[in-house]
C-alpha cells in the first residue's frame, strides 16, 4: 500500500535521539558497557553513534536507562525496559565516532 519495491523498511523510521546503554564485545574482543544515543529508530532497528568499533554481525544489548523510582512517583514512572538484543548490520567511522546500523532480533511492539 503506497510502497514501491525499492523500500526495504518494514516500519517507519523516527529521527529521535534516545539515550541508551550498549553492551557487547568490540572489534578488539574487549567486553564493554557504554552510554550512547540513537540518531533514529524504528520498530525493526536503530542508527547509533558509539565511541568504539564494533564488528558487523556482532550481537549487542541495548537498554534504555530509567530513573530510579521514588515513593512519590509510585506508578507514574515506567519500570526499566528489558534489554533489546540487536545485530550490527552496518558500521562506518565518522570522525571520532562509529555509526552503527543495528537490526533488533525481535521487532519492538
Amino acid at each position: 500500500m503506497g510502497s514501491n519495491g525499492s523500500d526495504r523498511r518494514k516500519s517507519q523510521r523516527l529521527r529521535l535521539q534516545i539515550p541508551m546503554f550498549i553492551r557487547g564485545v568490540d572489534a578488539t574482543g574487549e567486553a564493554f558497557l557504554d552510554l550512547t544515543k540513537t540518531l533514529d529508530i524504528s520498530a525493526g532497528g536503530a542508527y547509533l553513534a558509539v565511541g568504539r568499533t564494533i564488528r558487523r554481525d556482532e550481537v549487542v544489548s541495548l537498554t534504555i536507562p530509567a530513573p530510579p523510582p521514588t515513593s512519590s512517583d509510585a506508578g507514574l514512572v515506567p519500570a526499566a525496559m528489558p534489554p533489546i538484543q540487536a545485530r550490527v548490520r552496518r558500521s562506518h567511522m565518522a570522525g571520532d565516532v562509529t555509526l552503527l546500523g543495528v537490526e533488533f532480533l525481535r521487532p519492538l511492539e
